[in-house]
């Protein structure tokens, strides 16, 4: 498919496809490295994840002297939660627990409360990382519809292949491993650490750009969340918003997609099945 011609607007679609082009004039084809988030983008391991986070928070809130009413205290919640959400969950955690200090309340330490949290998810995700490992979950139904693909696609261009994600690294390793897609990332696979201060996307990518000496539009994000495509937008990049729907695998995710156009994302897709016209639009002189 040749590339539409003329398009100076923002905010079309591209020809019979879910696509959709916010910008349209960024010279598109040279891209060198590539780098995705993980959870929503290519993993839905953890699908459902604020389900977990939302009462979790909302329980250690209302516990406080001076909590509000539990509709109030559950909008603060969802707010400060999503405003987070792509950053390491121990940025989550130290709202928290300032949030609960404010309240009058002794909170504990980010730390501890992120680990709290990560036990409960552990209670819902751990059926799908053990059936991934013995084989009774089929991996194509924890993944992005068309992650394989597109992995394949852009590693067959001779890009270089990132993963930087907001959980810990080794959950982060272990999930890719199990799912099929660690080789894929070349360039190496990154999550959070206990020492935050020492990880962050934004890192990742100045390391990216400095070690192969690139220029912004070498550089081709793809992510679910505000963070990384602010920080891919940040460097001059290219940033695919994937407003995934997690728990349908089917359609967009009109919540993400609003996040995602704020953050400054240069096309929006709900997943990767439309994978051939994806790289046309991508690589639009190969």
């Amino acid at each position: 498919m040749n590339r539409p011609l003329a398009m100076k607007a923002i905010n079309y679609w591209w020809p019979g496809t879910s696509m959709e082009i916010l910008r349209d004039d960024i010279n598109l084809g040279k891209f060198k490295a590539a780098i995705f988030d993980f959870d929503g983008t290519i993993s839905l391991i953890r699908a459902g994840w604020q389900d977990v986070m939302y009462p979790y928070f909302v329980e250690v809130l209302a516990a406080t002297p001076g909590a509000e009413s539990l509709t109030q205290i559950e909008h603060l919640v969802k707010e400060f939660v999503d405003l987070l959400t792509g950053k390491q969950t121990i940025y989550q955690t130290i709202r928290l627990a300032e949030e609960v200090e404010k309240r009058g309340g002794e909170p504990l330490t980010p730390l501890e409360y992120k680990h709290e949290y990560l036990r409960r998810l552990w209670e819902q995700i751990e059926h799908r990382v053990q059936g991934l490992e013995d084989g009774s979950i089929d991996r194509e139904s924890m993944l992005v519809p068309g992650s394989m693909g597109l992995l394949e696609e852009l590693r067959a261009r001779g890009l270089t292949l990132y993963l930087a994600s907001g959980t810990d690294e080794p959950y982060v390793i272990n999930e890719a491993t199990i799912l099929g897609v660690a080789d894929f990332f070349d360039g190496g696979i990154y999550g959070a650490l206990d020492r935050y201060e020492d990880f962050s996307k934004a890192k990742v990518i100045q390391e990216i750009i400095k070690d192969h000496q690139l220029s912004g539009e070498e550089l081709l994000g793809f992510g679910d969340g505000y963070v990384e495509i602010e920080n891919v937008k940040a460097v001059g990049g290219y940033a695919v918003g994937v407003a995934s729907n997690e728990l349908t695998r089917e359609g967009i995710n009109e919540w993400k997609r609003s996040r995602l156009t704020r953050a400054g994302a240069d096309m929006i897709i709900p997943d990767y099945r439309e994978l051939q016209e994806l790289i046309d639009h991508l690589f639009p002189h190969v």
